[in-house]
């Protein structure tokens, strides 16, 4: 009893400091929800035009409900606050799951690592979209193997508010046997959330939130944008940052950047089903749901962050619900790999927002801070692959046995 209430101290108080950091940081952290959110959402409710349906979004179609929801706080002070009430009601909801009863030293340490990490990666954990998802994402993956179908349902949810839980989807059909379940609940989500965009006449931007990304370039935090910002700190004649009017975000311009941008979403695809080729391998070798699952989803989510044109900070809240997971299944195995998700994230948040204008200015402080959080990225990533690729299978006399492969197993205490 007095660990969970520890730990719920700790979550009010953590969730407070960070929403009132969004305030007081510079370059405006808050900025996505007052100059983006707000006016999306505030148009939707005055029928002035419904992002999604009436026009091309950037974003998948369910990310305009919680911009909607936020408004029923807005009472409190106004939107943005409305926004953090809203974010932390929804992680409240998520660390309760988790959390249970507070007898169990892996659930407490994976809570204990959530908190951590919002704290870690600051504000732009909190005051972006990503935000919503995460504490979906911790609910399903650790109801999974007791209600896959359920499960499937929440993270197919989630990948329609933003595409990254679609990895822990994929995740969870090959590692789980019920892959059935798994493809039901996702079917049936994404059915209705088509259905009803159709009905509402959003036929013609159905896929829009997938068409818009096609055209960017490589924005300046993603990783393989790295040596063009060093060229530009160096002052060569081509290399720079820019601002792009029509995505709305800064991208670099350098020889071969073009090429580069085109063939990173193929490479990132090819990458993704490289993982999980070798994750389906596992499973038919003998694997076990537990020592198989983490790895596997941590993999794949790493490959959507690390091998990407876009790159945005708020992108690391996606780390939380797989290394949290992890932790509740393993926590010895997963303690590294989670100090070095707190690393990263806490070179996330000196890079946004707090040396970001050097970062813009391409000045060598702001692009060192960014290259060493790239460094650990991809450290994190090849960590990751190679534990997945140790991951222990049944020995082929045991394979070879009539007896049938171990069934997926709750995630240990």
């Amino acid at each position: 009893m007095r660990a969970r209430l520890i730990l719920w101290a700790a979550f009010a108080i953590v969730h407070l400091f960070v929403a009132w950091l969004g305030a007081l940081e510079p370059n405006q952290p808050m900025g996505d929800v007052y100059f983006v959110y707000e006016p999306w959402s505030t148009a939707a409710l005055k029928g002035a035009g419904i992002v999604g349906i009436t026009e091309t979004w950037v974003y998948p179609h369910l990310a305009l409900a919680p911009m909607i929801l936020a408004h029923a706080f807005a009472w409190i002070g106004n939107y943005i606050i409305g926004w953090a009430v809203l974010v932390t009601l929804c992680n409240a909801v998520g660390f309760w799951v988790l959390v249970g009863d507070g007898r169990s030293r892996s659930r407490r340490a994976a809570a204990g690592f959530w908190l951590a990490f919002v704290l870690a990666v600051g504000p732009v954990g909190m005051y972006r979209i990503d935000a919503i998802t995460v504490p979906l994402a911790i609910a399903a993956l650790l109801w999974l193997v007791r209600r896959p179908m359920l499960s499937a349902a929440m993270l197919t949810a989630g990948a329609w508010i933003k595409i990254w839980p679609a990895a822990l989807v994929a995740t969870a059909f090959v590692a789980m046997r019920r892959r059935w379940d798994i493809v039901a609940g996702a079917l049936v989500t994404t059915a209705v959330v088509v259905a009803v965009v159709l009905v509402s006449g959003g036929a013609p931007h159905l896929l829009g939130f997938v068409t818009e990304q096609t055209g960017r370039g490589l924005q300046i935090e993603a990783p393989l944008a790295t040596p063009y910002l060093w060229g530009a700190a160096a002052g060569l004649p081509g290399w720079s940052l820019y601002y792009d009017q029509e995505i709305l975000t800064f991208q670099v311009s350098g020889p071969g950047v073009d090429v580069v941008s085109a063939v990173l979403t193929p490479v990132l695809a090819l990458l993704a089903a490289g993982v999980a080729l070798l994750g389906a391998a596992k499973v038919r070798r003998g694997a076990s749901f537990a020592r198989l699952m983490p790895p596997l989803a941590l993999a794949l989510v790493l490959v959507l962050i690390v091998v990407n044109k876009v790159g945005s900070p708020q992108f690391h809240v996606w780390l939380i619900a797989p290394v949290a997971f992890w932790l509740v299944v393993d926590r010895h195995r997963a303690f590294p790999l989670a100090a070095l998700a707190l690393l990263s994230a806490a070179l996330t948040h000196l890079l946004y927002p707090i040396v970001y204008w050097q970062l813009l200015s391409a000045e060598p402080l702001g692009v060192a801070v960014l290259t060493a959080r790239n460094v650990v990225l991809v450290a994190l990533l090849t960590w990751t692959l190679v534990r997945l690729a140790r991951v222990p299978v049944v020995p082929r006399a045991a394979a070879a046995s009539p007896a049938r492969p171990a069934r997926d197993t709750e995630p240990a205490s």
